[in-house]
């Protein structure tokens, strides 16, 4: 079994929808936790590092073989945590960066919320680190789009994400930070290749189980 830590019920659908249409016979077990998000917001990832290590061994001592995280904000301490249990964590976004780097060295990243700015660009030095490979990253905060997110106008927020995908020029890549971005990127053309994380962070961890 598989299971998927989030910070946001709107990850469930998307991950079910996803094992449904490539990996049909998947067991997914989802856990929600949103107060991970929110110490992680209030006093930075690591201040939600020991909630996140408890949440993890119990998910595991409950029968899961593998953890895939959805939440960029906590990746590294989930990955962290699951390395101390001796349990197969990885961070959703993780593919996701692997697959940026290879694109070219100019990454455009664009986070909704900016506690995701600072992980998400530490994991593209690391995946281009350990490619051999020098990029350069410009990091954007979308306007207004967390704030939609949070009043659960999903709409607007998708909106928010695809007007800030359709200003970015000079980039060899576009990342977007948090996997909830995703339906953006489907709202408008882009010469540039958008990558998000579920698709490649949910066949990478099927992999695990």
């Amino acid at each position: 079994m598989l299971a998927l830590l989030h910070t946001s019920m709107v990850h469930v659908p998307v991950f079910n929808a996803l094992r449904d249409e490539n990996h049909p016979g998947l067991e997914l077990r989802h856990l929600v936790y949103e107060e991970l998000l929110g110490r992680a917001r209030g006093l930075g990832p690591a201040g939600a590092a020991e909630a996140t290590r408890t949440v993890i061994s119990e998910i595991t001592a409950e029968g899961a073989t593998a953890v895939l995280c959805t939440c960029s904000t906590i990746g590294a301490v989930a990955e962290a945590a699951g390395a101390e249990l001796g349990v197969p964590v990885l961070r959703v976004d993780r593919p996701m960066a692997a697959a940026a780097v290879a694109y070219g060295s100019r990454i455009t990243v664009l986070a909704a919320l900016e506690a995701t700015l600072r992980p998400t660009s530490d994991l593209l030095h690391e995946e281009a680190a350990a490619a051999g490979r020098e990029v350069s990253l410009r990091p954007v905060l979308v306007p207004d789009a967390w704030r939609r997110f949070e009043k659960g106008d999903l709409e607007g927020y998708a909106w928010a994400v695809a007007e800030a995908i359709e200003e970015v020029e000079d980039a060899d890549v576009i990342v977007l930070a948090q996997a909830s971005m995703t339906p953006g990127a489907q709202l408008v053309p882009s010469k540039i290749p958008v990558l998000s994380s579920p698709r490649l962070g949910l066949e990478a961890a099927a992999k695990l189980v």
